[in-house]
């Protein structure tokens, strides 16, 4: 027998033998168990919307500014005599308190010339009046010695006709009836004048009168009083300095208010200006009608002055809007006034407004009854919710404004839902998730819309 025969008739009863064993071990194997995959749920964090009263909120900074100012000027020009002790940088004066005192020996010496050059020409009506009475009485002697003469001449123009006369007496009569008469007129002559004499003496009074007046307002003006109670900012002159007329001498800030003009964003100011409808309707589009609605407003208004870890609160009026916006910043300013700036002061606690402090202003409005959320949970206009079987579902809301943070709803979601606050990844809606309250966001939005 061939080896290849051998080799074959040995071999091929083993693999038969192997074929079956793997056979039967298959056909005997019992079948694997199957394991059913059970759905996963999603850990997320959850709020429970609960419904709640924010204002919108509009705030700003600016710089501290007195809602007064003044600028002591001289009128008159003058070497100072007298400067006020507490003319000082810092120093607060009260309303009425003189300032300094110029030297008045020019302006007295200028109204008593005005008094006397009254005098005198009250004097020369006084003579106008008595010539007058002395013209008078004249004319009535020359008029009697005119009818007299005027008799004697018809007497010796009958005694001339009548040849009792010689023509060279009724020449000589005639004569002095002339020169009578020309006495009378010259008496009447002086007479018609006397008003227009006096007319001219009583123009003469008057502008003496003015002369007087302005010496006596140049006398007052050397003396200057501070109009309100004021802080001194800057003072330039001393005793003994020429002080020309129009010239500075102290520039002061009035304690009784200050103000601010913060610059808020003009999408912040729509917010909070349309809460209130129709009141403001056309507003934007006339600043000073605007200004006029701000008083009926009810806009509570308030300066923060942050001092280290501080918030130093007063409470403010919105005085005003500026007119126009700023083009590099989109802002507007607003201007927010606050009383008693200085005299609620108190010390170690509660400094005065000063010029040039910065602060932040708050506007808040009527508030809105809505859902308070944090403004990452809206995206698209749409909220996370889980449903009662815990599953996720995207709602959609209505927006009515932002304040920091938080996002007002007032339509979509009811309280008691439960909102989703950290999205799922991936994020497929009826998707299962396992719930955790977040306790702490819960009390930060409560405490963020008590604010």
């Amino acid at each position: 027998m061939k080896p290849f025969f051998k080799i074959v008739l040995m071999t091929v009863p083993f693999i038969a033998m192997g074929v079956g064993f793997v056979a039967y071990t298959i056909a005997t194997k019992p079948e694997p168990a199957q394991t059913e995959i059970a759905e996963r749920a999603i850990a997320v964090r959850f709020i429970t919307a609960s419904q709640t009263a924010i204002s919108p909120h509009a705030s700003g900074f600016g710089l501290i500014e007195p809602a007064r100012s003044y600028e002591a000027i001289a009128q008159v020009t003058g070497t100072v005599e007298y400067v006020n002790p507490m003319l000082k940088r810092g120093e607060i004066l009260p309303a009425g308190a003189v300032l300094l005192r110029l030297s008045d020996s020019d302006y007295k010496l200028a109204a008593a010339q005005a008094r006397a050059n009254i005098r005198a020409v009250e004097a020369r009506l006084a003579e106008i009046e008595v010539s007058e009475s002395n013209l008078l009485a004249s004319l009535v002697i020359e008029q009697e010695s005119l009818v007299l003469k005027e008799r004697e001449l018809e007497r010796l123009r009958q005694l001339s006709a009548s040849g009792a006369a010689s023509q060279a007496a009724l020449d000589a009569v005639n004569s002095a009836y002339l020169g009578q008469r020309q006495k009378v007129q010259g008496l009447q002559n002086s007479l018609a004048l006397l008003p227009t004499q006096r007319l001219v003496q009583t123009e003469t009074v008057a502008v003496y009168q003015a002369t007087l007046e302005t010496a006596e307002l140049n006398l007052a003006r050397t003396e200057l009083r501070l109009p309100f109670a004021a802080r001194v900012g800057a003072v330039t002159v001393q005793i003994g300095q020429l002080v020309r007329s129009g010239q500075t001498i102290a520039s002061f800030d009035g304690i009784d208010a200050a103000e601010v003009e913060a610059q808020i964003s003009a999408s912040d100011m729509q917010t909070l200006f349309s809460q209130y409808g129709a009141e403001t309707a056309g507003g934007a589009l006339d600043s000073s009608a605007l200004n006029q609605l701000l008083g009926d407003l009810m806009i509570t208004a308030t300066v923060v002055l942050k001092l280290g870890n501080d918030d130093i609160i007063w409470p403010a009026t919105l005085d005003r809007i500026s007119n126009t916006i700023n083009q590099n910043t989109g802002t507007m300013g607003v201007f927010l006034r606050v009383d008693d700036a200085y005299t609620s002061a108190e010390l170690g606690t509660r400094p005065p407004l000063t010029k040039g402090m910065f602060v932040e202003a708050v506007l808040l409005a009527t508030p809105v009854n809505g859902i308070a959320v944090p403004r990452n949970a809206v995206r698209d206009s749409k909220v996370m919710l889980a449903d009662s079987e815990n599953r996720l579902r995207l709602v959609p809301v209505t927006v009515s404004f932002y304040r920091d943070r938080l996002a007002i709803i007032t339509d979509g979601i009811t309280a008691g839902d439960k909102i989703i606050v950290s999205p799922p990844v991936p994020m497929i809606e009826g998707m299962l998730l396992e719930l955790h309250s977040d306790t702490a966001l819960a009390q930060d939005i409560l405490d963020m819309g008590g604010r």
